[in-house]
């Protein structure tokens, strides 16, 4: 089924940026630290590679701006969620003849997307706790507001057909790391950023595994390698320089090879359709849960830090699950 047309609708339309606070409170007699100041200290304390952090950050800033960090409530944190949630995401696309800004209508943000506000939010007010700024007795009210359920229509997997046919594909890439790169992604379920960020340093091969120094959770992960993808690393011999990166630029071993290009294109040549990079890592995780792995085994091969995540793969494990019970239970009548 075809992708509907985007929208382009005038600066005047109501976006995720016409944000009100949710409710003023009175200042407190005794000075604590207010809401968009706790969240100043926590950006500029944070480390991490999330490049969404901030952004999401500055919008709680204006969810909250009057507010004491230590006063905010659950059903402040429900409210400003569930607003979220009711307004279309749009982007930026240009101005029209009269200067008037224009943007691109995408529709209302994904269940995940609340989700994770929720835990970025959630991570400042425990970076406050952390460091003494909240009260005697408080309790981080994000632990009152239950997640929402993660839409599993995205589930965008490789059948056997498509496999074959994309690593076939890969093989006669221009770009002659491709076929490495896809059978990576498929048998690690490692993210693009991941992969690309990988160097030889990272790499032990006699151990057959990857280094991964920092993941999206802000936490390192080690990836177990299938003998395919170690004998193809072989291949290529020794790196042009002991630092370099395994998917590098031609001619600059610190530089990510742009891969959109040799990528689309194999996607095209295989005859693959609605399918995204990122579907490599839920191809991984599906082969998985359809191959006995329960979703514990899923999450730790993922790197997820929170199971519901995990949890859009739930349905695929059924019929693993109906054969572990029909072996151990078969025989009973």
């Amino acid at each position: 089924m075809s992708a509907k047309p985007l929208k382009i609708v005038a600066g005047s339309s109501r976006t995720a940026y016409d944000i009100a606070p949710v409710r003023a409170v009175t200042a407190p007699d005794r000075r604590r630290i207010s809401f968009p100041e706790l969240a100043e200290a926590y950006l500029a304390a944070y480390v991490g590679r999330d490049p969404s952090r901030a952004q999401i950050i500055r919008r709680w800033s204006q969810y909250f701006d009057g507010w004491i960090a230590a006063e905010i409530d659950g059903d402040a944190v429900a409210d400003a969620l569930d607003h979220w949630a009711a307004t279309p995401v749009r982007r930026y696309v240009g101005s029209d003849e009269s200067g008037a800004m224009l943007y691109r209508e995408l529709g209302l943000p994904k269940p995940g997307s609340i989700n994770k506000a929720k835990a970025v939010l959630s991570a400042v007010l425990n970076f406050a706790r952390a460091r003494r700024m909240m009260p005697k007795g408080w309790t981080n009210p994000c632990r009152e507001v239950p997640g929402l359920t993660m839409n599993n229509e995205r589930v965008r997997f490789l059948d056997a057909a498509e496999r074959k046919r994309l690593l076939a594909v890969c093989r006669l890439s221009t770009w002659n790391r491709l076929y490495l790169l896809v059978l990576t992604a498929i048998t690690t379920g490692a993210r693009r950023s991941e992969l690309l960020r990988l160097r030889y340093p990272d790499l032990d091969l006699d151990r057959a595994t990857a280094y991964v120094r920092s993941s999206k959770n802000d936490e390192p992960r080690v990836l177990p390698l299938t003998p395919a993808v170690i004998a193809e690393i072989r291949r290529f011999g020794k790196p042009p320089h002991p630092d370099a990166l395994l998917f590098a630029r031609v001619g600059d071993p610190d530089r990510p090879f742009t891969i959109d290009s040799a990528w689309y294109a194999a996607l095209r040549d295989a005859n693959i359709h609605n399918f995204r990079f990122h579907d490599l890592r839920h191809t991984c995780a599906s082969y998985l849960a359809q191959n006995g792995a329960s979703l514990l085994d899923v999450a730790a091969t993922l790197g997820h830090k929170q199971l519901d995540v995990t949890r859009r793969y739930s349905h695929l494990t059924i019929d693993s699950k109906r054969a572990i019970v029909e072996r151990v239970m078969g025989d009973i009548a």
